[in-house]
């Protein structure tokens, strides 16, 4: 039986990727094609210029069509941005009787309310991620369908974002000739395509540092637990070495592509690296070390954010799985070592690779295309599947639940979007 296709559309700060994939009969991803253009209307995750993202976003699907040879109409598409946020909420649900069984209803019932929570003006809930159930005062539980109980508490985790910004997204998506299938949190996809099951399990912290934002997820017990967008990422380090050295950002961004480090100690203090001057003026000389001293600062102040968030979340003493460290961002000489050196946890460099058969090339395993990736596993995620024998009826619930989630929030956008358009 032939795979339905997938279509994974990350609208960064820095690139746009379409990744074009399709499920193996082993449950694997396999990627078809991909295509990847410059970002020119996006800052910091959210668009800024309509027109020019239009364009970056047919480029790169242009891109993946050729190389999947497949026609793209349906995209799963990310949304980041510094307004994101994240917040934790308990619901609770009196059954009026004990003899029936706690069934799908009860938990769409709980998820609903959470959907009615007032937001601020101009926010609204992106996602409502059940974490754990209480019946009748039994603390603890992942999956309460089928038992028996009155009282039916849940704790929530809550994604919310800036429905301007989605609309954005939206319309831009739109203008491409394309329509937007759903609309997932970058984080989450990420997450998807670079963390193990049992990293989820163990606890562990996912940093995806992007261009424009880093993104954090934290995992505990399965269980996403907290999430944050730090509105800094690999752009500003570039404009501080721009700044620092007095060059032009062109040079500043292959400088730190081609000589950075992470870390200022491991670099020698002769080594020195020609850049040639503008018309008729001299070339400029800079030292490797000093350039590793610029960026050592600015990676030193996302960590200690990521830091924070750690902090924040209330989990800095349960995470066995320690850090990976995905994204654009984390192609840096050094990085690792440096996030164990402040955080004194261990590191590793996420590779999309965690649920893939096969690529069309060796380029496609780079943490550049970990949301790319991701969100294409999401597309598979969020599809009404017949109910499988051997899949469980409390896994069939948890799948549904999950498809339940974004699908108010993109409804309001289409919502808004026809009637602008009428």
């Amino acid at each position: 039986m032939e795979s339905e296709i997938v279509v994974g559309l990350d609208i960064g700060t820095t690139k746009i990727a379409c990744l074009v994939g399709r499920r193996t009969e082993h449950g694997k991803i396999e990627i078809l094609g991909y295509g990847k253009s410059e970002s020119v209307g996006v800052t910091r995750g959210v668009v800024s210029n309509i027109e020019k993202t239009v364009d970056s976003i047919k480029a790169a699907v242009a891109q993946a069509e050729e190389m999947s040879k497949v026609s793209i109409n349906v995209v799963n598409v990310g949304i980041a941005g510094q307004h994101i946020k994240s917040i934790q909420h308990r619901g609770l649900r009196t059954r009026d009787n004990l003899d029936e069984e706690i069934s799908m209803r009860d938990i769409n019932a709980l998820v609903e309310d959470m959907h009615k929570l007032v937001m601020l003006p101009g926010e609204e809930i992106i996602h409502v991620l059940p974490q754990e159930f209480t019946v009748d005062n039994e603390q603890g539980i992942k999956e309460p369908i089928g038992m028996s109980g009155i009282r039916l508490e849940a704790n929530f985790h809550i994604i919310t974002g800036q429905i301007a910004a989605a609309r954005n997204i939206y319309k831009c998506v739109s203008k491409a000739g394309l329509e937007v299938q759903d609309l997932i949190l970058e984080p989450l996809a990420s997450a998807a395509s670079v963390l193990s099951d049992e990293e989820k399990e163990a606890g562990v912290v996912l940093v995806d540092i992007g261009g424009g934002t880093t993104d954090i997820a934290i995992f505990q017990e399965g269980i996403i637990r907290h999430t944050a967008v730090i509105p800094f990422g690999g752009n500003v380090i570039t404009e501080d070495i721009k700044s620092g050295c007095t060059i032009m950002k062109k040079q500043a961004e292959e400088l730190k592509r081609k000589f950075g480090s992470a870390l200022a100690y491991e670099m020698k203090e002769n080594e020195i690296v020609c850049i040639p001057g503008l018309r008729g003026r001299e070339p400029k000389e800079i030292s490797v070390k000093n350039l590793a001293h610029i960026i050592q600062a600015r990676m030193e102040e996302i960590i200690e954010h990521v830091h924070y968030e750690i902090r924040n979340s209330g989990y800095e003493n349960d995470l066995i799985g320690g850090i990976v460290v995905t994204g654009g961002g984390s192609q840096m000489k050094h990085i690792t070592q440096l996030f164990e050196y402040m955080i004194g946890t261990d590191c590793r460099i996420g590779l999309p690779n965690e649920h893939m058969a096969k690529a069309p090339s060796d380029d496609i395993i780079s943490p550049l295309f970990a949301t790319g990736v991701g969100l294409v596993i999401k597309g598979y995620e969020k599809m009404p599947k017949p109910m499988r024998q051997e899949q469980s009826e409390a896994e069939h619930v948890r799948k549904k639940r999950e498809e339940k989630g974004p699908n108010a929030f993109l409804k309001k956008i289409k919502e808004w979007f026809e009637n602008e358009e009428e």
